[in-house]
């Protein structure tokens, strides 16, 4: 299966072997952005009585990622969807992490050295590819989440492209809903 384009990844190190410096600028990168990033919204949400925040992320089950530090820099979105819920509930701000599948981004089409238009001849290097979804799935996600009045029965919750695309009946740009938790339970076993 493909993995992800970060660079400071090492993917075939041992958490020991792995640089410890890009190591932990990972965690400083994923982990602080997103409370930065949430601190500053808070506030003007909650001056509104509104606002959705999302902790994008990798997965929605605690299963290991394939690195340790990758692993540990993807979890915490979770966690803090969970904290901010809990504190920004009795402000009408919801929060919740969201999760897309095989994202093929431009980073991932450049990885496999194809483009948007042929995307599909990366598929006999990496079989799951047939799978992934484009960013526009998770931009449609996110769209559908910000318009529903409902939105707070998600908050805390961490949640997927693929599970929302059925929930609010919105496809990727070919028409197609992608579903990775299902590609990935036939393929893998367990959940993403």
């Amino acid at each position: 299966m493909g993995r992800g384009g970060d660079p400071l990844t090492d993917w075939d190190a041992l958490f020991w072997k792995h640089s410890l410096t890009d190591g932990l600028a990972m965690l400083h990168q994923a982990v602080d952005t997103h409370i930065i990033t949430s601190w500053h919204a808070a506030s003007l949400m909650i001056r509104r009585g509104s606002g959705l925040i999302l902790e994008i992320t990798d997965g929605i089950e605690p299963r290991y990622r394939g690195s340790l530090f990758y692993d540990l820099a993807k979890a915490p979105a979770i966690r803090l969807a969970v904290a901010q819920a809990e504190e920004l509930r009795s402000h009408g701000v919801t929060a919740l992490a969201l999760t897309p599948g095989f994202l093929r981004s431009q980073a991932v089409l450049d990885q496999f050295g194809v483009g948007e238009a042929n995307w599909r001849e990366a598929i006999a290097r990496d079989s799951h590819f047939a799978a992934s979804e484009t960013p526009a799935y998770i931009g449609r996600t996110v769209g559908a989440l910000a318009a529903d009045p409902e939105v707070a029965r998600h908050s805390g919750q961490a949640t997927s492209t693929w599970q929302l695309a059925r929930e609010y009946g919105f496809t990727d740009r070919d028409g197609s809903q992608p579903d990775w938790g299902a590609h990935f339970a036939e393929h893998f076993g367990g959940e993403t």
